[in-house]
This record gives C-alpha cells, sequence and structure tokens, in this order.
C-alpha cells in the first residue's frame, strides 16, 4: 500500500459517504449512518485493544498509557465544537446557508489527526525493514505475525470516513446548502486525511516525532469515538438488534483482517 493510494481510497470513502446521501435520498439517511457507524465502532475498538494496544505498551514503557489518556480527551475537547458528528450527531444550524465553521474545523482538525499515523502502518515499508533485520526466508512469517494487521488501521479509518460524510452531507443539505457548494466542502474535508498523511510522513522525517506517541493518541481518540457509539443509546433508550448485528459485524471483519 502506497501513500498515494492510501490518500485516494481515503478521499474516495468521504465521496462515497457524500454520493449516498445525494443519490440515495430514497432511504432512511438515520438508519444507513446508524448502521454505517455501529460497524465502524465495533472495528475500531477491535482493533484498538486487539493490535494497537498491545504493540504500543510492547514497543514502549508503560508511561504510553498517558497519551492514550491524551487522545482520549482531544477527541472529547473536539466533539464540543463539532457536536458529535464524528459518531452521527447532527445539529442543523438555525441561520440556513451558513458555514458551522466550527464544526467543520474540529472534524478537520480530527480527520487530519487520525491519519498522522497512517504511513507507519502501511505493510511494504515493514517487510522491507523485516527483510533487513531477519532475512528473506522468515520475513513473511514476521509480517504475518506481528505486523499482519497492519493495514487494518487503514481499513478502520477509512470505515469511520464513509458515515463521517454521510452525516456531513445530510447536515449541509439540511442547512439548504446548494449541491455545487456542499460538494465544495465535501471535497475539502476529503483533503483533510491525506494532509493528514503528508504531515506525518515528513514530521516524522523532519521533526522526528516518535509515531508510536502519535499512534497512542489517535488509538485513545478512536477509543472514545468507538465506545460512544457503541455505548449511546438507540431511540427509547433501546440497543437496537440491527445496531447489535452492525457492531458484531465490525468485531468479525477486524478479528478476520488481521
Amino acid at each position: 500500500m502506497t501513500l498515494l493510494l492510501g490518500g485516494l481510497l481515503l478521499i474516495a470513502s468521504v465521496l462515497l459517504g457524500a454520493a449516498i446521501v445525494v443519490f440515495l435520498h430514497q432511504f432512511n439517511q438515520a438508519k444507513i449512518i446508524k448502521v454505517l457507524l455501529a460497524l465502524s465502532g465495533g472495528f475500531l475498538l477491535s482493533i484498538a485493544f486487539i493490535h494497537f494496544i498491545p504493540e504500543i505498551y510492547a514497543h514502549n514503557s508503560p508511561h504510553i498509557g498517558y497519551y492514550i489518556l491524551l487522545g482520549f480527551l482531544i477527541q472529547l475537547f473536539l466533539e464540543y465544537f463539532s457536536g458529535g458528528i464524528e459518531h452521527g450527531h447532527i445539529h442543523v444550524p438555525d441561520k440556513k446557508g451558513t458555514m458551522p465553521w466550527t464544526l467543520f474545523i474540529a472534524l478537520s482538525i480530527h480527520a487530519v489527526f487520525e491519519a498522522l499515523p497512517l504511513e507507519s502502518q502501511m505493510l511494504p515499508e515493514l517487510i522491507d525493514e523485516s527483510m533487513n533485520h531477519i532475512g528473506h526466508s522468515h520475513a513473511h512469517q514476521h509480517v504475518a505475525g506481528e505486523y499482519g494487521g497492519r493495514n487494518s488501521y487503514l481499513i478502520g479509518v477509512i470505515l469511520h470516513k464513509i458515515p463521517e460524510a454521510v452525516a456531513l452531507m445530510t447536515l449541509l443539505l439540511a442547512a439548504e446548502f446548494s449541491k455545487k457548494k456542499a460538494w465544495t466542502v465535501i471535497v475539502v474535508f476529503a483533503l483533510m486525511s491525506p494532509l493528514g498523511m503528508l504531515l506525518g510522513h515528513y514530521g516524522s522525517k523532519i521533526i522526528l516525532f516518535n509515531t508510536d506517541t502519535v499512534l497512542a493518541v489517535v488509538v485513545g481518540m478512536f477509543l472514545h469515538i468507538s465506545t460512544t457509539i457503541i455505548f449511546e443509546s438507540s431511540d427509547n433508550h433501546q440497543f437496537n438488534f440491527l445496531k447489535l448485528i452492525s457492531i458484531l459485524a465490525g468485531v468479525g471483519l477486524a478479528i478476520l483482517v488481521m
């Protein structure tokens, strides 16, 4: 998986989410958002517990947990301004046709943050590194073990971007944006994750920040989002069957890609 391909997939996931709203408007979009969010919530929580948290602690001191907590709190802070659109809450602004800038900026910061560690999670670089350290004959065994689930991070982000884009486009159209203006906002938002990938790529080389530290922060953000999605009550405080199935499907998918 190359940096360019990863960026294109992230952009495509946002455009797909927006297209669902525009071209499938006859369907219940609120239900689509809930199903996709439940799927992504189950997936993100699973890869956090199965893959990333054990790996982060294995490679770092126990103090790395402070960065996971920091990520959790950063996401809590961002959602104060975004209104929780990351997990499907849509609050239409009172003044129609106006851009909810605080929401868009908070959502964009979230998108940049979650993409910062993406390049370090892409498999080919790790295959090359493992070959250098342990030799070609044992490289694939090493990768399949410790690094086998690396691309699960990209899958998790993509699964999360689709319902985010559905919610954002739904909000923009409900706020009486023209389709042209709404698509402009969506395209700008779609570019935030590739921007985060570039910042992560050059930041790790120029600033030399610790990629495990950044990953720990992002995992903390994912823990906040996924637990909010999973434990948030449905209508009449019922945990409906469709949501339960979607969460379990996300968990199953995470186990499969590990």
